[in-house]
């Protein structure tokens, strides 16, 4: 009987959304997405973890895949409100390096002007939010499917020996 997929995926899911949208942690992305295959690979653990057959490289990597589509989702619905609490911090912080680099040129002051001013509302942020919810939905369909891989590769169990029947001697 082949073990139920959702569990191991939400959980995968959740830690790669989770790590990936948290400020700092989530430059880890930017070495080879490693957030992103680290959620295929603990979505292939747990779901080697819930059965006693190994899986197969074909498990793995539709674990790997969902989990990278639950993440999606998740980094999505988290990065709005942590936006929201460290947008203000980073506009000051541009205001302030506008403020000591004198000699900026002065179209590209006026640019990071008008994104600090103009850049977090409107339909912009919309349009935004959409276009960053697909990169990551494709980003994390290919990456984390490849953790899948990886993880099944890595946590398969070792086959069962064939069963021996006891047979009780006759007399």
């Amino acid at each position: 009987m082949r073990a139920s997929l959702t569990q191991p995926a939400l959980i995968g899911g959740v830690v790669m959304g989770v790590l990936s949208a948290l400020p700092i942690v989530s430059v880890g992305n930017a070495c080879c997405c490693l957030w992103v295959v680290s959620g295929g690979v603990v979505a292939a653990y747990v779901l080697q973890q819930n059965q006693t057959a190994p899986i197969t490289p074909g498990d793995g990597a539709l674990v790997g895949l969902l989990a990278g589509l639950f993440g999606a989702l998740v980094q999505a619905v988290l990065s709005l409100p942590i936006n929201l609490i460290v947008g203000p911090m980073e506009r000051e912080l541009m205001q302030r390096i506008l403020d000591m680099a004198g000699n900026i040129p002065p179209d590209i002051r006026d640019a990071l002007e008008r994104y600090g001013r103009d850049g977090r509302n409107g339909p912009l942020l919309i349009l935004g939010r959409i276009v960053a919810f697909v990169f990551w939905l494709c980003v994390a369909a290919v990456f984390s499917t490849l953790g899948g891989l990886l993880g099944a590769a890595m946590f398969r169990k070792p086959a069962a020996p064939p069963g021996t029947i006891d047979i009780p001697p006759a007399g």
